[in-house]
């Protein structure tokens, strides 16, 4: 059920308006660790394109991640050099902690990031950012596994790359094609959302925001990209996939656990329209369906199997029993979290008290059904049990599925539950297992009054370079913004490891 007037839900997608042209509408992000030879080039090569392609008013940031070598120097010439350029240091290693200081920072209504190398052709740019300031999508991503994608790069990285996403696929239930393209771009305000609950600080950072913000319901957008490898990558492929595993791990028992407040972040802006309530339309109804199917069907073949295991030393009505009481408990948990979205221990213990009434009528079938076949047959034979049994239970499973959806998991926005609220980025947002609740979003600000958007020339402008500035991790540039996700947990040996390239 829609609910726009609702406390700490954000409010629906809107264009961004132009705006005026001393406020940057985008503001791309490029982390460095010792890249004093590629980072000017790509630096002025994006500055050029931006400034003859772009419409609105956009900065480039630098994100010095703890170089040793003369990228500072670099960076702060740039930045004194290039109006639209802005320079951050800081002092701890981490793509992620780069993305999440500069991002959280920022007062440019779109954020994006893209390597330094520039391997991904910078046309694909302004279709990138494009369905973020119209309102259409939510978060964007370049793809190079896209159909129509143009790639060059050798057999190793493409097996590793496919590899990965298929292993996303399977085990997060990942829906988008590519992870690992370093070319992204978010509403502000959604990172605003999403920023506290990621927790990774090197290259799975963005992965695992994809991954919470695709549970949530947001909208990502694919672009397919133009991309070519480059033979001097200093990312060390083996740590980083190790990495990587060690996150998919961590998110993977995050979201089977229920630790994650997800349910706080499901569809927060109120404009969809599976929120709408229709008339003779139940909702979620197919989907459930779906899912119920699948774990039946699971079900019953452990229900089969633990009949033919007891039955070896019990008789029939005992082995039906026993592998009836089991199997319905695993069914009860499975329907529980994969069918109706039920998350959290909260109300466990009560559904499974009210699973195994449903039990207790599926006992009742079909123990009355081979009673029903001892009394007509004397010895009937055990393919015939199991035919019998097969069809009582099928005709238990349309009971078990009408009173599971009405009775134990009953739809939360029938049965008077309260409006979703959506966490805010606050300095006390909980991280991952926190059962502390999360305080309203406050409102959107007010929209910038729309100008006509002229760009005038460099040489009339006051030359008003941005302040390079230098941070510590985790601190925004006024000094008054902590990251609460990493500020109070103790440093990862990776962080600080010197021999790590990134």
């Amino acid at each position: 059920m829609r609910t726009d007037s609702s406390p700490g839900t954000l409010p629906a997608r809107e264009h961004l308006p132009a705006g005026d042209a001393g406020t940057p509408v985008l503001d791309v992000v490029i982390p460095v660790y010792n890249e004093e030879k590629d980072l000017q080039p790509c630096v002025r090569r994006l500055h050029e394109h931006l400034t003859h392609t772009f419409p609105y008013a956009f900065r480039i940031t630098i994100a010095d991640n703890a170089s040793t070598d003369t990228t500072p120097q670099v960076a702060a010439r740039l930045a004194t050099e290039l109006v639209e350029v802005a320079h951050i240091r800081l002092e701890q290693k981490g793509r992620g902690r780069a993305l999440r200081t500069v991002w959280s920072a920022s007062e440019a209504p779109v954020l994006a990031y893209m390597d330094v190398d520039l391997s991904t052709d910078l046309n694909a740019l302004l279709p990138l950012v494009a369905p973020l300031i119209s309102g259409h999508s939510d978060l964007a991503i370049g793809s190079r596994l896209a159909r129509t994608s143009r790639v060059v790069r050798g057999p190793k990285r493409e097996l590793i790359s496919r590899a990965y996403n298929l292993m996303l696929r399977g085990s997060l239930q990942a829906r988008f094609s590519d992870a690992q393209c370093g070319f992204k771009a978010i509403r502000a305000d959604v990172a605003q959302v999403l920023l506290p609950l990621v927790e990774d600080t090197g290259w799975f950072f963005d992965t695992e925001m994809l991954v919470l913000a695709e549970r949530a319901g947001l909208r990502i957008h694919e672009v397919p990209v133009d991309w070519v490898d480059d033979p001097d990558s200093t990312v060390h492929i083996v740590r980083t996939a190790t990495d990587d595993l060690k996150g998919v791990c961590r998110v993977g028992k995050a979201l089977a656990t229920g630790s994650l407040p997800l349910d706080r972040l499901t569809r927060p802006f109120g404009d969809d329209p599976r929120d709408r309530e229709l008339a003779d339309v139940p909702r979620g109804l197919a989907r459930q369906l779906v899912g119920f199917c699948v774990v039946g069907a699971l079900s019953t073949l452990c229900y089969l199997l633990l009949y033919n295991l007891f039955r070896q030393f019990s008789g029939s009505q005992a082995a039906n029993a026993l592998a009836l009481l089991v199997s319905a408990m695993a069914n009860t948990a499975a329907n529980r979290r994969l069918t109706f979205g039920v998350r959290g221990r909260g109300g466990a213990v009560r559904h499974q008290a009210q699973g195994l009434v449903v039990f207790a009528i599926g006992l009742a079938l079909t123990s009355g059904s081979l009673a029903a076949l001892e009394t007509a047959t004397a010895s009937p034979a055990h393919s015939t049990e199991l035919a019998v049994l097969i069809a009582a239970n099928l005709a238990a499973t349309v009971l078990r599925f009408l009173l599971f959806r009405a009775w134990v998991f009953p739809d939360r926005g029938e049965s008077g539950a309260g409006p979703t609220v959506v966490a805010a980025h606050t300095p006390s947002a909980p991280a991952y297992g926190s059962t502390a609740p999360y305080a309203p979003l406050p409102r959107r600000p007010a929209p910038l009054p729309r100008q006509p958007y002229q760009r005038e020339p460099h040489e009339q402008q006051p030359h008003r370079p941005y302040q390079t500035t230098e941070i510590r991790a985790g601190e925004a540039a006024d000094g008054n913004w902590r990251d609460a996700t990493l500020h109070p947990q103790p440093v990862r040996p990776h962080d600080t490891d010197p021999g790590d390239p990134r």
